[in-house]
């Protein structure tokens, strides 16, 4: 099994989406790549902690590739805003990838640029890639939220 961390805005949609791909054993959602330790909701939503609102998704990559799940990831969110996401802004929304190995970055960062030059997007790529960091587990409310709310509205 393998580790993938990606910050897409909000956790809670893209965490739904990438939940359901075959091949992704269990995902969680919290927050990485900030200073303050042992974050809260609250003082992420506060500003100033420097964290991400993140998905680490374990995975098999004998059924799903690290390729394809920042493939997905890109298809998830407009990578292209800076430190927001539909209706949600600040540095806590903002468009990271946080490679485990540098294998991983190696495919983070070529399917970065390969998106860039494929004309997709009108903007650069504001996305991130990065070391991963500490990651601080959400609190229980937050995990699986849209399957225990039964779906909601979301920038995905």
């Amino acid at each position: 099994m393998e580790n993938a961390i990606f910050a897409a805005g909000c956790f809670w949609g893209p965490e739904a989406v990438l939940a359901k791909l075959p091949g992704v054993i269990a995902t969680e959602v919290g927050y990485t790549g900030g200073v303050t330790p042992n974050p809260t909701d609250m003082r992420i939503y506060a500003g100033g902690t420097g964290h991400a609102e993140a998905v680490k998704v374990t995975f098999d990559p004998a059924k799903i590739s690290y390729q394809t799940l920042v493939e997905k990831f890109f298809e998830l969110h407009d990578p292209t805003q800076m430190n927001r996401q539909g209706p949600d802004v600040g540095d806590q929304y903002r468009s990271a990838i946080f490679y485990t190995s540098s294998e991983q970055e190696k495919i983070a960062r070529q399917v970065k640029d390969r998106l860039q030059q494929s004309g997709k997007y009108k903007r650069p790529i504001a996305t991130v890639i990065m070391p991963e960091a500490t990651f601080w587990r959400a609190e229980d409310y937050h995990q699986k939220y849209y399957e225990k709310r039964g779906g909601g509205s979301c920038h995905i």
